[in-house]
């Protein structure tokens, strides 16, 4: 075996694991991490039985995947797992994809809180006994386990009406990064009605035409702005992305969970009332995606993989434009197809 030490050694990335902390203090998107790289050495006809194995000792960037609990007028409602940046965004496209508000301004204020040592989880901790030394001793562990987690907590206030769909709606949400549909325990929540968004119930101007079909021009020059502007993606290989395009300029959310990813564009298109025709996503489309943009009242929802099924029959259902398959000279449209390049 070849132990490839002289390319970069212990010191080297001892420097540059202090230079990336430093770093993560501003941008805690990604984190460095020691790594050792095995693979065959090129040899022309031979076996791998034969082959001799090259190590490398190098350092890795990974994607920082946090536990962000919601916290919605003092009520614990879902754990999110996600990157933890642009939180506030998150926080709005998520109450507005879960149906909690309707507009950015019933959202009337927000704190978000990273919990860095043991002093600052009894705060948010809900779930101890009243046995006070028993939950000193639950607490000490639960402490300790999460030691190994980024968590952040952000609290939000919503308006009375709000307030109001959350105490009907409440449930416990604890997400996963690839799934944003884990812990749902209602069919009627899973699968909702959506029959408020279609076009014979929107008022004339809501909802945008789904009948201008984004060209394949313009949606592989989208995705080469999206492939220079992943900076995150480019580092670790592990997140995805929601992008849309303002006239010339590229509005791109990076998440290690691609429905985080959506949430966030949606809450910057709500914070900043941006009107939105088109988004591309850098991931397959499932159907919470297709939810999400059905109720963010969006034309086009464009993926650089495959819809599933249900993704389509839904879009098709709500007149959502759908499209998969976006990659360095083609696209494949599945909804609304009519010659979009004749």
């Amino acid at each position: 075996m070849v132990n490839k030490n002289n390319l970069t050694t212990v010191d080297t990335l001892a420097t540059d694991a202090a230079e990336a902390s430093m770093d993560n203090q501003t941008v805690p998107l990604s984190r460095l991490h020691l790594a050792q790289k095995h693979r065959y050495l090129s040899t022309e006809n031979s076996t791998y039985a034969t082959k001799e194995i090259e190590i490398d000792d190098k350092s890795a960037m990974l994607a920082v995947e946090a536990a962000v609990a919601i916290v919605i007028n003092g009520i614990h409602y879902a754990i999110l797992m996600a990157s933890p940046y642009q939180l506030e965004y998150l926080a709005i496209g998520f109450l507005y994809s879960e149906g909690l508000i309707h507009h950015s301004h019933e959202l009337l204020d927000w704190e978000i809180t990273q919990l860095t040592d043991i002093a600052s989880y009894p705060r948010f901790s809900n779930d101890l006994t009243d046995d006070s030394a028993t939950a000193t001793t639950t607490f000490e562990q639960f402490s300790a386990q999460l030691q190994d987690y980024d968590v952040y907590v952000v609290e939000l206030v919503l308006n009375q009406r709000c307030h109001q769909r959350i105490q009907a709606q409440k449930r416990q949400l604890a997400g996963r990064t690839g799934c944003g549909m884990c812990g749902i325990t209602g069919l009627a929540q899973a699968l909702p009605d959506l029959s408020s968004y279609s076009a014979p119930n929107l008022e004339s101007g809501e909802k945008l035409s789904a009948s201008t079909i984004p060209t394949l021009n313009y949606l592989l020059q989208v995705r080469q702005n999206i492939n220079a502007a992943q900076h995150t993606h480019q580092l670790t290989g592990a997140v995805h992305a929601a992008a849309t395009m303002q006239g010339a300029d590229l509005y791109l959310f990076e998440d290690v969970g691609r429905h985080n990813a959506l949430d966030k564009l949606i809450g910057w298109q709500l914070r900043h009332k941006a009107e939105l025709t088109c988004v591309v996503m850098t991931s397959r489309l499932s159907i919470e995606l297709v939810q999400k943009s059905i109720r963010s009242r969006l034309s086009w929802l464009v993926g650089m993989s495959a819809p599933t099924s249900t993704a389509v029959r839904v879009a098709e259902r709500y007149g959502l434009g759908l499209a998969g398959f976006l990659r360095d000279d083609r696209v494949t449209y599945y909804t609304n197809t009519n010659c979009p390049n004749a």
